[in-house]
């Protein structure tokens, strides 16, 4: 197939030619990018956590009057949830991964030091936390009941062991010793590295607070009336439990309210409230990118038939010339791929254009070449596949074309 008869028509459909290479560019730039986006959404949705989700229930409580004090109470809740059948054990928080709220504060190897230090989060617990978490104890030990301290809502918390993840420890300490090393939490108050969990995410999932699995766990009980249960059940008996806690807990203190939409959640609806709208983006961008693809092979298959209609009496003067309908479904073949490839060129400038502008101005990760690869190879196929049809009808046009008036 010589390309100069092919290039000597296009010249003649330029408006064509120039309309279907842009759509084609701009889809590839817009797909690439898009489709990058999906990718990093999804990798986010399906990021772990270290708990033990399956069989996780998260409640949300509130309190009702203004006791001085409401360890009491606490403990008397804990008591009656550890008590339920199929329950493996409970305690409370001020927060946990995925919840979307939580404290934060900066972590110091120097109390002298002047710097923010590394941002971690703060996860208040006692000896029955890891357990409930069902987080792994990779190095040292865990909280004994005499460590856990109570910490009133006017006070900043600090104590003198600490539990933290293997990010944080490796962040502080990269010579890998931080196993009872000392670090400096709340105005330079001296906390020892008792314990170290191989991973538990931030209550952030867009790290906007803290960067990195980067938490400490203190063995604190939060004097508050408003505080986070977690329930860790047996497998197979999280329906049972989660059925179970709201009368159990009424029937201890009805002195509580506890939230409609988010008093008790099983771990799923946790997952799926903090996602919902890195979902609802990965769901919209895969229909934009479906619409363009399919307006593009919509606007290729319109514009190769509307040649093929335009072209009868020449492509059957080529047939009464000799022309085989292989010759002539390869030369719109050839043709249309043409215009495919100076498409995907352009498309692929567009697409890198556009992924530094979003990079500069948005913070996004840059968009890696092997999307722009992949959509090369997608958008050439698509306009082969797209063209087909109308190169195959084209093939099809009798020699006696040739003997017809217009």
């Amino acid at each position: 197939m010589q390309i100069k008869p092919i290039l000597s028509a296009l010249r003649r459909h330029k408006s064509g030619t120039i309309l279907i290479a842009l759509q084609i560019a701009l889809t590839l730039a817009i797909v690439c990018n898009a489709l990058f986006i999906v990718h990093e959404r999804v990798d986010k949705v399906n990021r772990t956590t270290g708990l033990d989700e399956t069989n996780l229930i998260a409640v949300s409580n509130d309190y009702v009057g203004a006791p001085e004090d409401f360890t009491p109470i606490m403990k008397t809740d804990l008591q009656t949830l550890r008590s339920l059948p199929g329950v493996v054990d409970a305690y409370v928080t001020n927060s946990y991964p995925l919840r979307q709220g939580g404290w934060s504060t900066g972590v110091q190897t120097d109390p002298d030091s002047t710097k923010q230090g590394i941002s971690t989060a703060l996860y208040f617990g006692d000896e029955h936390a890891l357990k409930t978490l069902g987080v792994r104890l990779i190095a040292g030990r865990n909280f004994n009941a005499g460590e856990v301290v109570t910490v009133g809502r006017q006070q900043q918390p600090g104590t003198a062991q600490v539990i933290v993840t293997k990010a944080l420890a490796d962040k502080v300490f990269p010579d890998g010793n931080a196993l009872g090393k000392v670090i400096y939490l709340a105005k330079g108050k001296p906390s020892t590295i008792i314990g170290i969990i191989e991973k538990l995410t931030t209550p952030w999932i867009q790290n906007d607070f803290v960067e990195g699995d980067y938490v400490t766990i203190m063995p604190v009980m939060f004097n508050s009336s408003f505080q986070q249960f977690l329930i860790r059940t047996q497998p197979g008996q999280q329906d049972a439990v989660f059925k179970a806690v709201p009368p159990a807990l009424y029937a201890s203190n009805r002195m509580r309210v506890l939230p409609e939409k988010v008093g008790i959640r099983k771990f799923e609806d946790v997952r799926r409230r903090a996602y919902d709208a890195d979902r609802g983006m990965a769901i919209l961008m895969s229909v934009v990118c479906g619409v363009l693809l399919a307006i593009t092979a919509a606007g290729i298959v319109g514009l190769s038939s509307f040649w093929v209609g335009q072209r009868r009496k020449q492509i059957g003067v080529r047939r009464a010339l000799g022309a085989r309908r292989s010759d002539i479904l390869s030369y719109f073949m050839t043709e249309n791929f043409l215009i495919a490839l100076v498409g995907v060129v352009v498309g692929v400038i567009l697409a890198v254009g556009l992924s530094q502008w979003m990079f500069t101005h948005f913070e996004m990760k840059r968009l890696s070449l092997t999307y722009v690869a992949i959509g090369v190879v997608a958008l050439l196929a698509l306009g082969q596949a797209a063209v087909f049809a109308p190169a195959l009808r084209a093939s099809r046009v009798s020699p006696v074309e040739a003997t017809r008036s217009v």
